[in-house]
């Protein structure tokens, strides 16, 4: 910077250090604002990422590495000492070497040892025989037993010498679990078969409990902790328990002496802390190298050639993938619009300041500065306060986010603080490339907009029609989402950059707003000249004067109706999504109890109960019904639910619900005949099966009823599920007739006077604990944040560019008002004229926002499935996440504009009423 730019640039800052200080707020905040988006997404997804893989149980998540049996052509010698710790450790040690980055290991989670393949039936009797089969065992030797554990009773086993496949007996421990169900105590002897000898004695010397019970070191083999009941493939069931017996590392080479076929393992569980949701691709590659890949080919080289891998760790990557990818376009589409918003306020605020500065740049043009020269000093006048509020506004952002990448936050905030610096010069030197003293008036209402500015505005068109049809063409949802490696990368640009997919797409929402301002703004004109012919007949000359000042405003405030509108449809979208996504989780949770409270028993329920819950506070209705789930459909006994409910009751509660709601007499029973088929409510999946023809259900007590399909719906609130049957109850028989289930609607009923009301008698479920499941994922919740924030974000910017807007002709307005008080306006009278003045832009947009944000919902949303963002994949079903335009979303910015735009212009009429007319004047007459 030469000494005439410095020089240049000390006058400016102290002549507008106003103007200077309010720039640096914007450029602080939006650069806060814009380096947080990135570092938020890393947090949730990175949240997302470790809740899925702790979620998921270790024995999917952790990685097993194991050599299935020694080698045939060792010695006796060699095979002993093959299973001692000693190799055990070191070949762990080059497994560990074998896990590539972004994959790391939790070391003290992970585990290594060896077991025998196969149970070994034991024959002590005192171990317990359901079925009269004896128990199967497991021999592990598991390193770190003493510190994955603490002893109950008993200690530690042991080995004394050296043991060998020869040895007659070993030591071990068993869990509290595994001693409580098999009844072994400190000092039980079990005896395991014995290849080629006599059986091997195992003495009991310690009953642990596992330190971590969830822990990959206990959890990836379940049956370490936890015996279990196997049930053996037969006519009739028969069980027996399989357990294991834990011994010390050094008893390993005592399972040779078993027809057991003992082998080696290496048991690697992924480490948490490490895992970020931006290295999705690189952890799928690091599985996958490990199962089947170089890191194989590493662990054969320091254990086994024949060492295999398995794991479920890559299925639950690809899970999540898929389920990053379906939310990472509604979370683009929201980082586009806000950021839009944001860069048209960066822009208009640029604009702004080179019209306030517009006699002052011409006559620097009128004494010869150069464009080039003229634009270096504004750029130096603009950096010196931007580049420091960019740089505030970052260190804020790092400060109040931690997350472990910087760069997507550095390059947010530089690109706001480049936008910021440029805007001004950029703006000066297109208005004043040609030298002129004074200007042309622009007037919006007589200027036409030139070849170049339609060229634009169709070039603009094209873009967005292409971008609404590609999103209306490939849609947004979980289910039609890339999966596999297309999964890791939407979730890895998502978290780089917050843009997931298909860019044009997620700018589909931003253009249509965009294209319906343009269209606007060439309307714009239309009424005003319409208009001008009536005010001129009004008595006053408020009006009149206030329509000519509206249609006088000069071309460049069009840029303010763009970020308005532009803020108005993202806002719209914004709060419809949000909208969508509570609506969503409002239907499953109903759907999934029918009512706003479910009382349903295992029998039929005790006579008072629907009494005693009818008087529970906050219930309204009652419906009793008997729903049988044992119930069997036609020649094939296909499995259904059948319910029998008092059709009037049944159809005012379906209604009342909007679960398929159906006329009652559909439902009533023939009083004619008795004994003709029952008219029934079924699901589609029956309907298709048995079409209208009447067929035989068999209810779960032996007794029969033939039904004849009279009504279809998708959805019913006695039952949930595919395969369902609603009859009348009078045409069922006494036992089955009788209620099994309540369903309760109401405002608001008390869930612990309901429980207390069942008491044991039944469960209850009630809607509102069911709708505060939905949130699955840290992926979820985060998206949603994002959609509140980005709609936040919006309306901040829509009523910062409409206070820019209308603050860019205070001073004018200022001196207007002083001169026509020297005329004799009242204070009334010149509040009403710049309200009036005001309102043309303020009406045009809230008019245009509002039907903008419809229309643009409307297109998009057989585009949009919220389904993936508002519930887990259990509660998900069909048409649940359906993007439906929200009223309040839609009617509550486009009012607040209005209000703003009134409030501001009276502020300002109130506020110039309290001054002089001389120094107004001298303001007006110098601005």
């Amino acid at each position: 910077m030469n000494r005439v730019t410095a020089s240049w640039v000390r006058v400016r800052l102290r002549t507008a250090p106003a103007a200077a200080a309010a720039l640096a707020l914007l450029v602080a905040l939006t650069a806060c604002l814009a380096a947080v988006f990135p570092r938020t997404l890393d947090r949730y997804q990175d949240a997302g990422l470790v809740h899925a893989v702790e979620r998921a149980h270790p024995d999917r998540t952790s990685v097993w590495l194991y050599a299935p049996r020694l080698d045939d052509g060792f010695g006796q010698r060699q095979r002993e000492d093959a299973l001692r710790p000693r190799a055990l450790e070191r070949q762990f040690a080059g497994v560990l070497r074998a896990v590539q980055r972004p994959l790391t290991a939790d070391r003290a989670q992970s585990s290594y040892g060896v077991q025998n393949s196969d149970p070994l039936a034991v024959p002590d009797a005192f171990i317990p025989r359901p079925s009269g089969l004896p128990a199967r065992l497991r021999l592990v030797a598991q390193n770190g037993l003493g510190g994955h554990s603490s002893v109950r009773t008993g200690r530690l086993p042991r080995v004394n010498g050296t043991v060998t496949a020869a040895t007659a007996e070993v030591e071990a421990a068993v869990t509290a679990e595994t001693a409580r169900s098999l009844h072994l105590r400190v000092g039980s002897v079990v005896h395991v078969p014995g290849a080629a000898r006599r059986p091997l004695a195992v003495r009991v010397t310690g009953v642990l409990d596992p330190r971590e019970p969830g822990g990959a070191y206990w959890a990836s083999e379940p049956v370490l902790r936890t015996p279990s009941l196997v049930r053996v493939p037969s006519a009739d069931p028969q069980y027996y328990w399989l357990g294991a017996l834990l011994l010390p590392p050094e008893a390993a080479p005592a399972l040779l002496g078993t027809p057991g076929h003992p082998f080696r393992y290496w048991q690697v569980a992924p480490g948490t802390r490490a895992l970020h949701a931006h290295e999705l691709g690189g952890l799928k590659s690091a599985v996958a190298a490990l199962e089947s890949g170089p890191g194989l080919g590493q662990v054969r080289t320091v254990t086994d050639q024949t060492a295999q891998a398995d794991t479920d760790l890559d299925d639950v990557l690809n899970d999540y993938g898929r389920l990053a990818a379906g939310i990472g376009p509604l979370v683009s589409v929201a980082a586009f619009g806000t950021a839009t918003v944001a860069a048209v306020v960066l822009l208009m605020a640029g604009g702004l300041a080179a019209d306030r500065r517009r006699a002052e740049l011409a006559l620097l043009r009128a004494r010869g500065a150069s464009l080039r020269a003229m634009g270096g000093r504004l750029l130096a006048e603009t950096a010196v306060v931007a580049v420091p509020a960019g740089a505030l506004g970052l260190a804020a952002a790092l400060l109040a986010v931690p997350a472990e990448r910087r760069v997507p936050a550095v390059l947010a905030a530089v690109a706001v603080t480049a936008l910021a610096c440029l805007a001004l010069p950029l703006r000066a030197m297109v208005t004043h490339r040609a030298v002129r003293v004074h200007g042309p008036r622009e007037d919006a209402v007589s200027r036409r907009p030139s070849r170049r500015r339609t060229v634009a505005e169709l070039t603009l068109l094209v873009i967005a029609a292409g971008a609404v049809e590609a999103l209306r063409r490939r849609g947004v949802s979980g289910t039609s989402g890339p999966s596999g490696a297309s999964g890791s990368g939407g979730a890895s640009a998502g978290a780089s950059s917050g843009v997931s997919g298909d860019q044009l797409v997620s700018l589909a929402p931003v253009l249509v707003g965009v294209i319906a301002a343009l269209v606007l703004v060439r309307l714009y004109p239309l009424p005003l000249r319409r208009l001008a012919g009536p005010a001129r007949r009004l008595r006053g000359a408020v009006g009149h004067l206030s329509l000519a000042r509206a249609g006088r405003t000069s071309v460049s405030a069009v840029l303010p109706l763009l970020a308005l509108l532009t803020a108005l449809t993202t806002a719209a979208f914004g709060g419809s999504v949000l909208a969508g996504i509570a609506d969503a989780r409002d239907r499953a949770a109903l759907t999934a109890v029918g009512a706003d409270a479910r009382v349903e028993g295992s029998a039929t329920l005790p006579a008072g109960l629907p009494d005693r819950v009818r008087r529970v506070p906050g219930v309204g209705h009652v419906d009793e019904m008997s729903v049988d789930y044992q119930a069997k459909a036609g020649a094939n006994l296909t499995p259904v639910s059948l319910a029998g409910v008092a059709p009037a009751d049944y159809a005012s509660l379906a209604g009342r619900t909007g679960l398929g709601p159906f006329p009652a007499e559909r439902l009533r029973r023939p009083s004619a005949a008795h004994h003709s088929p029952l008219p029934a409510l079924a699901s589609p999946s029956v309907a298709r099966t048995y079409g209208t023809q009447p067929f035989p259900v068999r209810l779960g007590d032996g007794a029969g009823v033939t039904v004849r399909i009279a009504v279809v719906r998708d959805r019913t609130p006695a039952v949930v599920g595919d395969d369902f049957l609603v009859v009348d109850r009078a045409g069922l028989d006494r036992t089955a007739a009788r209620p099994t289930t309540l369903l309760v609607t109401g405002a608001h009923p008390d869930a612990r006077a309901l429980r207390a009301a069942a008491g044991k008698a039944a469960s209850v479920q009630l809607r509102s604990e069911e709708r505060a499941r939905y949130v699955d994922s840290p992926l979820q919740t985060g998206a949603g944040r994002v959609y509140a924030a980005a709609v936040a974000a919006s309306a901040g910017y829509a009523v910062l560019a409409l206070l820019l807007a209308l603050l860019r002709a205070a001073p004018e307005r200022t001196a207007l008002l002083a001169r026509l008080r020297t005329m004799g306006l009242t204070r009334a009278q010149g509040r009403r004229l710049l309200i009036l003045e005001s309102l043309p832009q303020a009406v045009l947009a809230a008019a245009g926002g509002a039907p903008t944000g419809w229309a643009t919902i409307r297109l998009l949303s057989p585009g949009i499935d919220l389904t993936t963002v508002a519930l887990p994949p259990a509660a998900a079903y069909s048409g649940a996440g359906v993007l439906r335009t929200d009223p309040l979303s839609l009617a509550l910015p486009a009012a607040a504009v209005l209000f703003l735009a009134v409030g501001v212009a009276a502020g300002q009429a109130w506020w110039t009423g309290r001054k002089g007319s001389v120094r107004e004047l001298r303001a007006g007459d110098s601005g």
